[in-house]
């Protein structure tokens, strides 16, 4: 029989790798989910429902789900941070672009979080953060090149730079806004994405209110997927991961999520991926390695 320590640790990667795959997968799921509803509204009902469905599960844990009066404040700018930029701008973007280019702009955060440690908390960048930082950066700028006999179109390059601000304001999020401790991990997610993605439908509900209606199949099962997997279980499946492996493993396994989102997207939409994504992913991801790797 295993040891309770490597039965743990195998559970552990179990829990990990089904995070991996439900969050990989989410990607090409909002693509079709965009067909059907705009980006905001689309994924700011989906945050709601997802919201009320992680906090039952506190709830059935007995989990407190009351917060401190000094701990809102930190939470709800931790919601703009991490869910309404990261999801929201990461959404809208998708609809100008490939899922391939917003994912690799997406997950830059833990080059923008070596960048920005310097100025916030006065780390100087070693060796390994400085080539982090030059493989990283050098995807990006392949990838935000001119293509072969062209240039991207202006909505390629908003897309680009609701990308890129989503990576910057979650980096920033990280080092300025600090774990509150007398919540859990889950209550805090529970709340976060109810306070972020409320806000997100109603302004998607005021100005997109032209392009909603009825869902297809198609977008009833990718809706139904993103509140119940990446949404939601996932989240616990996460955690779960998180109690039972050390931080390192946990953070490089969250680097198979874009390859994931970016494979599923050429096999299940048929999305291109040519040799300059390529170049860009390889650069990107080696980077974003050597980031997470601690000192």
């Amino acid at each position: 029989m295993p040891s309770p320590s490597r039965s743990s640790y195998q559970s552990g990667l179990l829990f990990l790798a089904v995070t991996i795959v439900g969050w990989g997968l989410n990607w090409p799921t909002i693509k079709v989910l965009l067909r059907d509803w705009p980006a905001l509204f689309g994924r700011g009902s989906g945050g709601m429902v997802a919201a009320l469905l992680l906090g039952l599960v506190a709830a059935s844990r007995g989990e407190r789900l009351a917060l401190p009066g000094r701990s809102i404040g930190r939470l709800a700018a931790a919601s703009f941070t991490n869910v309404f930029a990261w999801m929201g701008f990461v959404t809208v973007a998708m609809q100008w672009m490939p899922v391939a280019d917003v994912a690799l702009l997406a997950y830059t955060m833990p080059l923008w979080v070596c960048l920005l440690e310097w100025p916030i908390r006065g780390v100087r960048p070693t060796g390994r953060r400085i080539a982090a930082l030059a493989l990283g950066f050098g995807g990006v700028v392949v990838l935000l090149g001119t293509e072969t006999g062209g240039t991207h179109g202006p909505t390629w390059m908003l897309g680009a730079a609701l990308a890129l601000s989503s990576a910057i304001l979650f980096a920033a999020g990280t080092l300025l806004l600090r774990p509150v401790p007398d919540i859990s991990p889950l209550v805090s997610t529970t709340w976060q994405v109810g306070l972020a993605c409320t806000p997100m439908a109603l302004i998607g509900l005021v100005t997109e209110f032209d392009r909603i209606g009825p869902l297809t199949p198609g977008g009833t099962m990718a809706f139904l997927y993103m509140v119940l997997l990446p949404m939601g279980a996932c989240y616990v499946t996460w955690f779960a991961a998180l109690k039972r492996l050390p931080a390192g493993t946990a953070a490089i396994g969250m680097l198979l999520v874009p390859i994931v989102g970016i494979v599923s997207a050429i096999l299940l939409l048929g999305e291109p991926l040519g040799p300059r994504e390529v170049v860009a992913i390889l650069l990107t991801m080696s980077g974003v390695a050597l980031a997470i790797h601690r000192d």
